[in-house]
């Protein structure tokens, strides 16, 4: 995906009272860090910050008193309500240059009938280049028996990218619904005991 572009303002205001003033302007806190730099706090402009932050992992570039910072998101606040952001904490990167990043799990495909699956991991950590990190990675389920699981080292990751999580980690794990096992659970002690009472009769 190619650069985000967003045109930021310097910040001058800080506190609690100027990020409130900030977001009835509706325009977003944020503060651009790394590679050694000062910290540089900017506003955002709300819209387009809003809809650039649907996508995982983008890379920004963010236009400042005529210089341009490539920049990730790192950390976003959200309020709890409504999930509008609050303030956004962004990383300085370099072309060419590989950060580590968490990745979201898509599952795609089925497991075999009969049977369903937890999800263990909502992502994944990898190393990428930060000019193509990868919004998320599939983990194909199709026709998986109960017992069945996927480690994070079974994951096919996009080109480029390095596994920083354990691969030993379960991603998804298949078994059958609890309600089936306690029935073959009870159907199974009936039949003990059915067995059982025809031996006693036997003996008897």
């Amino acid at each position: 995906m190619s650069d985000i572009k967003l045109a930021a303002e310097a910040r001058t205001e800080f506190g609690k009272g100027a990020a409130r003033r900030i977001r009835r302007e509706n325009k977003i806190p944020a503060v651009l860090y790394g590679h050694g730099t000062d910290p540089v706090h900017v506003t955002l402009p709300g819209h387009e910050t809003m809809l650039a932050m649907r996508h995982s992992n983008a890379l920004f570039s963010i236009e400042l008193d005529g210089k341009t910072e490539l920049v990730v998101a790192k950390d976003v606040q959200r309020t709890p309500v409504n999930s509008t952001i609050e303030h956004i904490d962004f990383l300085i990167v370099r072309r060419g240059e590989k950060i580590a990043v968490d990745v979201t799990v898509n599952i795609v495909g089925e497991s075999a009938p009969g049977t369903i699956h937890f999800v263990e991991a909502q992502t994944l950590s990898v190393e990428a280049l930060a000019t193509n990190l990868p919004e998320s990675v599939d983990v194909s389920i199709e026709g998986l028996e109960a017992g069945q699981h996927v480690t994070a080292g079974d994951v096919a990751l996009p080109e480029g990218a390095t596994l920083l999580t354990d691969p030993d980690a379960a991603v998804v794990a298949v078994s059958e619904p609890r309600g089936e096992v306690a029935e073959d659970e009870a159907e199974e002690g009936e039949a003990a005991e059915e067995s059982a009472e025809a031996a006693e009769s036997t003996e008897g």
